[in-house]
């Protein structure tokens, strides 16, 4: 741009993604520069910059008065989510002084470091529609003596953030639906679909698998096909304008009458695309998965899935949880668990018992007698799991002349020593 002795003004941007394109989110700070290449001496009143961020709408609508009346219904909103000023050059003019101060600038160049935050609040995300847009500029303006001022805009995009990492965004999708075809009074077999997605959130640049399931009854031939859907819905005093329109699809193979057809994953990739806007008042930007059937001749059979398309990607933890859960709703688990395994199953063999004790008899037993109560302890571990009640097989013999009661076993067994018989006895 050449005005003058004004070579170039141009506005830069420190912070740069991969892309070299600003990008925002709310509470950023943006900091940047403006730049200025002048031919020989120049007078500058002021050198000021102005940020904003602006959501706006706008269509037109044709109304009818009467038999021969038509007007045009003009619907505009607009809300503002930026609004920052700075000077870079020159003050406020001093109602004192009748003389303006200037500046004066020598040829090459000169830069002026400008830096704002952006509000602490959710702000709509960059977007450009049909119907209205959300944008977010920088624009800096240069004031000399008796000349026209020179401007110039750069703008910056903002994302407000949506992670996928969240429950609700990590949900499985799915639907069936079927449709019946008729032709006057004869009707054909049904048709039916029925389709799943492993997640609701995305990002772009990943691609969905669809699972999916068309069963063609009718006497068509029929064909299943999926498309990525964005729903555009603009607001303005009280009334909606919806726009939709494909981003991507894929299509099935054709489908004679009687067969049926499966899709365990197919792939539809999602391009670079806008993120959805869920909280802007006067845009709302939407996604949808749709499944349909294309019946020729009739009404498709259509299927629609809701999804997101966030800014944040799912992470590698959360991928696995994702497959998995996804893999356990697909997995038919049995009505009631099987039952344990019985006693018998565990039971040691007699022969097992038997060599254990010989070789526990045969060891060397100290006075105070551990060997005995070592043998005892084997025994005990190589019998099978008791009964609840039973007869004791090997009693002791009776004392004083009592008998011999059966012996009682409960699930809670104790161990004690007699201090006469210095014997140890469960119970």
């Amino acid at each position: 741009m050449v005005l003058g002795k004004v070579k170039t003004l141009a506005v830069y941007f420190d912070y740069l993604n991969d892309n070299n394109v600003p990008v925002y989110s709310g509470g950023d700070s943006v900091s940047g520069r403006v730049v200025i290449e002048v031919a020989g001496e120049v007078r500058v009143k002021t050198l000021n910059i102005t940020a904003r961020g602006v959501a706006k709408v706008r269509w037109t609508e044709s109304r009818n008065a009467g038999a021969n009346t038509a007007y045009t219904q003009n619907y505009t909103e607009e809300v503002e989510y930026l609004n920052h000023s700075d000077t870079l050059i020159g003050e406020e003019r001093d109602e004192d002084s009748p003389e303006e101060a200037l500046t004066v600038l020598n040829t090459g160049l000169h830069e002026f470091a400008f830096s704002f935050l952006l509000p602490q609040m959710p702000l709509a995300t960059s977007f450009e529609g049909k119907h209205g847009s959300v944008r977010y500029w920088v624009r800096a303006e240069l004031h000399r003596p008796w000349l026209l001022p020179v401007r110039v805009k750069k703008e910056f995009t903002v994302f407000e953030h949506i992670d996928i990492n969240t429950p609700l965004l990590l949900a499985p999708q799915a639907g069936t639906k079927d449709k019946t075809l008729c032709c006057w009074f004869c009707a054909s077999g049904p048709i039916s679909l029925s389709a799943k997605i492993e997640r609701k959130g995305y990002t772009p640049g990943e691609s969905l698998q669809i699972f999916a399931e068309v069963e063609n009854c009718s006497s068509r031939v029929v064909v299943p096909k999926a498309a990525l859907c964005q729903t555009q819905t603009y607001f303005a005093k009280g009334k909606a304008r919806q726009l939709q329109q494909q981003v991507a699809a894929l299509r099935g193979d054709t489908l004679p009458q009687g067969k049926s057809q499966s899709w365990d994953g197919k792939l539809l990739h999602i391009p670079p695309v806008s993120p959805s806007i869920l909280d802007c008042p006067l845009i709302r930007v939407e996604y949808s998965l749709m499944v349909y059937v294309d019946i020729p001749g009739g009404l498709n059979l259509s299927l629609s899935l809701p999804l997101v398309i966030g800014t944040i990607p799912l992470h590698a933890f959360t991928s696995r949880t994702s497959s998995i859960s996804s893999y356990c709703c697909t997995v038919s688990w049995p009505e009631r668990p099987e039952a344990p395994p019985s006693y018998s199953d565990l039971a040691v063999t007699e022969e097992q018992r038997r060599g254990c004790l010989e070789r526990c008899e045969g060891s060397e037993v100290n006075q105070e007698g551990q060997g005995t109560l070592q043998a005892y302890i084997t025994e005990f571990r190589f019998q099978p799991p008791p009964l609840y009640s039973e007869v004791d097989p090997n009693p002791e013999p009776s004392c004083g002349g009592q008998e011999t009661r059966p012996l009682t076993l409960s699930l809670r067994t104790t161990l004690t020593c007699s201090e006469q018989t210095g014997n140890y006895t469960y119970r």
